[in-house]
């Protein structure tokens, strides 16, 4: 039987070695070892891998694919059909919910735009009249003097000329139930080779000449707010291969403030795709 050391298993899968790791201590993958201690695996090793990046493509915890391994196993695919279906399905109505969201947030952030660009230039100082954040009015109109101020489309009922705060998760039910499960999550990327460099360059490329400032657990980002959709797209895309990463988005007038935290063991990584505090 052909067994491979930890090294050689990562060259053939793509799987970096400190993944394999995790792996292992997770229960996804055995090995066994040698006299003198080393990780040796079987050719088993790369068909599992390739089921586990599978799965880990489709949304899956790692608690799940566990679970699906375990019937993956046992040979019949008929079963594995059946177990990963409703699987399937709830990340797909996940997603959908996820892709409306923020749908309605770019939208909600064109309407901005456009409202500013609507607005006169006033010599005076600015006011809550000026609804920055606001978006408009639903009808489209300029606001008039003392009329009501309406909340902000889609920010969580903020009123005009407070900043708007987005937090990113996998869902809104999510996000009331585990808000930080981010900690707790594993300190590995799906995404591996032509992949990562590529979300890599679009990392580096939305947040080129951003000032940086280290926050607890993690770094902040403040970015001119022209570029918030695109910060969000990659954001809601990094944490389907990347969970262990937390985004938090915060809309303040003309500037974004994009703060990205990680579990201890995930801070190398952070500081690769975002930089590190000035």
């Amino acid at each position: 039987m052909t067994s491979m050391r930890i090294s050689q298993l990562a060259e053939r899968s793509g799987v970096p070695a400190t993944t394999l790791r995790f792996y292992e201590s997770a229960g996804l993958l055995s090995a066994d070892r040698t006299p003198a201690g080393y990780r040796v695996y079987g050719e088993d090793a790369v068909e599992r891998l390739a089921f586990i990046g599978a799965a880990k493509h489709l949304g899956l915890a790692l608690e799940e694919i566990g679970e699906l391994v375990g019937v993956w196993e046992a040979g019949a695919c008929r079963d594995v059909k059946a177990d990963l279906r409703p699987r399937i399905a709830a990340r797909l109505t996940e997603a959908e919910t996820r892709a409306a969201e923020l749908a309605a947030f770019t939208a909600s952030l064109r309407g901005a735009l456009a409202h500013l660009d609507a607005l006169p230039d006033r010599a005076g100082r600015c006011d809550p009249e000026c609804g920055f954040l606001a978006g408009g009015p639903r009808s489209g109109s300029a606001p008039t003097p003392n009329s009501a101020p309406n909340s902000a489309p889609n920010s969580g009922g903020a009123r005009r000329g407070q900043p708007v705060d987005v937090l990113l998760t996998p869902g809104r039910r999510a996000a009331e139930q585990e808000a930080e499960r981010w900690r707790d999550a594993p300190v590995a990327c799906s995404l591996s080779g032509e992949g990562l460099h590529e979300r890599t360059a679009h990392w580096r490329e939305a947040v080129d000449g951003a000032t940086r400032a280290a926050v607890p657990d993690g770094l902040r980002l403040t970015l001119p707010v022209d570029r918030t959709a695109r910060i969000a797209e990659l954001a809601a895309a990094e944490q389907q291969c990347c969970p262990f990463f937390d985004f938090r988005l915060h809309l303040d007038g003309p500037r974004l403030h994009l703060e990205v935290r990680a579990p201890a063991d995930g801070g190398a990584l952070l500081t690769d795709l975002f930089g590190s505090a000035h």
